[in-house]
């Protein structure tokens, strides 16, 4: 498929926008990646996500699609023939992904206000942050991966997380992969896949990134 049928308005670091380019990369889309300046957004992303001004955005045909679960989806059901399959066909499997889906996304808002905040806001951030790790920590058990055998839409929403653990072990003074051994066998497995590999930064990058913005923001 040309690359300009498809586009991705994006940022290197953010971890819904790692989302969208594992779920290209698990199904091989070819696509134009834009990256853009959070601080001075493009004409095109002001256009293309008029609701929230905000990245990822998918652009198929000249069409935008927003928000990153979202994406993912409508990824898996346009190249439904390409394999492997991001959703389970069957209605409750389908259902049980997008529910660990949207439980990952108060485990994101909890790490973020980690990096973001301090003193007891932290501390209950943190609270919340190992309480939410501590649940997946449960539901994945002795399975390979969040929702049973094959890599899909769970662990694509949360897998780009990884690479912010270094940050939230440094900012937050915890320590994730001593106290989540089976979260970290879980990271380490998907890592193994090369659509995740090449899509998550570096974790010292992402850790220097987020003290520069840190000193911006203060």
């Amino acid at each position: 498929m040309a690359g300009s049928e498809v586009e991705l308005l994006d940022f290197w670091a953010s971890l819904f926008g790692m989302r969208v380019r594992i779920a290209l990369a698990e199904k091989g889309v070819q696509y134009d990646y834009k990256e853009e300046n959070l601080t001075n957004k493009s004409q095109l992303l002001l256009e293309m996500n008029p609701v929230h001004k905000k990245i990822p955005v998918l652009i198929h045909y000249g069409k935008p699609i927003c928000e990153s679960n979202i994406i993912v989806q409508y990824i898996d059901e346009v190249w439904q023939n390409k394999y492997p399959p991001l959703l389970p066909s069957d209605p409750y499997l389908k259902a049980q992904a997008r529910f660990w889906a949207d439980f990952v996304d108060k485990i994101y808002d909890a790490g973020r206000r980690i990096l973001n905040t301090k003193g007891e806001e932290m501390e209950k951030a943190k609270t919340e942050f190992i309480d939410g790790l501590k649940v997946l920590e449960g539901q994945l058990g002795e399975k390979p991966y969040l929702t049973g055998e094959s890599f899909g839409y769970a662990d694509i929403a949360m897998v780009p997380l990884y690479c912010r653990f270094y940050a939230l072990e440094m900012i937050g003074k915890m320590n994730i992969e001593k106290e989540y051994p089976k979260l970290i066998a879980w990271v380490k497995r998907c890592m193994e896949r090369e659509s995740v590999s090449k899509s998550l930064p570096d974790p010292h990058k992402v850790y220097e990134f987020l003290l520069e913005r840190q000193k911006k923001i203060r």
